[in-house]
Order: structure tokens, then C-alpha cells, then sequence
């Protein structure tokens, strides 16, 4: 069990309604390590010991005032082979297959389901990185030594141009485990044009800027050769999860009251 004194938000809130406070990061500690998950990260968790490794999508963090309960919606992403329906012809090699309702857990039992270790993991097709030389000769030449490529197109992008400048300055403090395993969820149209995007790219010069890979390939980018990408087109309803002991589905039906679209 993770005490919620070791569980803290990163930054002002970003959003009130009703009794409820959004947040879009916290910190935590994984074996004595500080970490920080924000809103639209993809991580690996683990629903149930045994249980086989999936992909989460972080898409809501928020306190409840009434019960005070730290709380975080996410989407859930399964290898066909781990679904009821197994894996069959239709599917592709990187597909994975979404639980259709999000996922309402406490953070430390967020905490608790992550898989920080992630050597298990194999799925998914490499990204190819950016070379930091260029990505440091760009921000050189524009005069943006502080603030790097990615993190202004996420920023703006995946975020929906929400504001995070505080938490990506926060992640990067922590410090980058270059050597960790990423993963990345597209829609099936996005990964069809990432990898034709990255078929034309490699007839390009090896001078091409690094805004315009980004810009290129929708914001999918890495200065690492240890991200994966997978796609995912179809849902699934998951046969255990409404057992697990850990899902909060009672906060998640009353944040509908207040917050429809959820």
C-alpha cells in the first residue's frame, strides 16, 4: 500500500467543477526513484499480479474535496492474444485492442499497477529517433537552448494546448532514463502515415531540420531507439476488470454528473 502523503501534484490545477479539482501530473516514488506521469502519457501496467502487461493512457487526474481521494481515469490498451476474442488474421502485427471504458483508479493503486521495468516488452514498432546533434543545432540556430522541439509541439498538440511547460521542466529535472522502454498508442490512420512518412524521410538528407521530423510525423517522436508504437482500431469489453478489486467505478459515475463528456 502507497501512502497519499507520498503521492503529490506537479503544478496548479488546471480545471474546477463541482467538488472536484483537475490536476495534469503527480509525482511519485517507484524503489526510492522520483517519477512523474502526466496527462497523455502511455505507460505499462499490470491490472492484477499474473495478469499479463498492458498499456495505459493517462487522460484524467483529480481530486475529490467530498472524500478527499486522489483519483486518475485511464484508457486501457491489450494485445489481441490477451483479449477474449485472441488474435486472428485481421489483426496487425503492432495492433492492440482498447478496453471500451476508462479505467478509474486511486493513484496508489495507479502506482501500484505500474510496471516501471519494462524489459518484457517487445510489441510495437521502433521509433526512429531524432539525432540529438541535430535537435541541438536547431534549438542553436533559433535561439531555444531551453526550450526543446518536442516539448513545444506536445505542448501545443497532444495536449491540446493546455500549458505544461511547468511539468515537462519537472520531468526533466528527474533527469531522462534514455535506456527505459517507451510506448506510444496511434489511431490505425496516424501509424499508416507515420510509416510512410518514415518510408519518404529516409531518402531525405541527413541535414533535414528536426521541426520538420516532428512536424512530419504528427508529433511521434523520440530521441531514443527504445520507443514502440502500436495502433489501435477496435474495442473490447474486458471480462475481469469490473471484479478488480482496485476500479473505482462509483467516483467515475459521479464525476458524469458534473462532467458529462467523461
Amino acid at each position: 500500500h502507497i501512502p497519499t502523503s507520498l503521492l503529490q501534484w506537479v503544478g496548479s490545477p488546471c480545471g474546477f467543477h463541482g467538488p472536484y479539482i483537475f490536476y495534469k501530473a503527480f509525482r511519485f516514488h517507484i524503489e526510492a526513484n522520483p517519477r512523474i506521469l502526466s496527462l497523455g502519457d502511455f505507460f505499462l501496467v499490470r491490472c492484477r499480479p499474473g495478469e499479463p502487461l498492458c498499456i495505459a493512457e493517462l487522460q484524467l487526474l483529480w481530486e475529490e474535496r467530498t472524500r478527499k481521494q486522489l483519483l486518475s481515469s485511464s484508457k486501457l490498451y491489450f494485445l489481441p492474444e490477451d483479449t477474449p476474442q485472441g488474435r486472428t488474421v485481421i489483426h496487425g502485427e503492432d495492433e492492440v485492442v482498447a478496453v471500451s471504458e476508462k479505467v478509474v483508479v486511486k493513484l496508489q493503486d495507479l502506482v501500484r499497477w505500474t510496471v516501471w521495468e519494462s524489459s518484457g516488452w517487445s510489441r510495437g514498432l521502433k521509433a526512429v529517433p531524432l539525432k540529438p546533434s541535430e535537435v541541438l543545432q536547431e534549438l542553436e540556430k533559433n535561439g531555444q537552448g531551453d526550450t526543446p522541439v518536442l516539448h513545444r509541439y506536445r505542448e501545443s498538440t497532444v495536449n491540446s494546448g493546455r500549458n505544461f511547460k511547468g511539468v515537462l521542466k519537472e520531468k526533466a529535472e528527474l533527469g531522462d532514463d534514455g535506456d527505459q522502454k517507451r510506448v506510444s498508442v496511434l489511431s490505425y490512420p496516424q501509424y499508416c502515415r507515420y510509416r510512410s512518412l518514415l518510408a519518404r524521410l529516409k531518402e531525405r538528407p541527413a541535414s533535414l531540420l528536426a521541426s520538420q521530423v516532428v512536424l512530419a510525423l504528427g508529433g511521434v517522436t523520440s530521441l531514443t531507439d527504445h520507443t514502440h508504437i502500436l495502433y489501435c482500431r477496435d474495442t473490447f469489453e474486458h471480462p475481469t476488470l469490473v471484479d478488480n478489486d482496485s476500479v473505482c467505478d462509483e467516483f467515475g459515475e459521479r464525476l458524469k454528473y458534473y462532467y458529462p463528456l467523461f
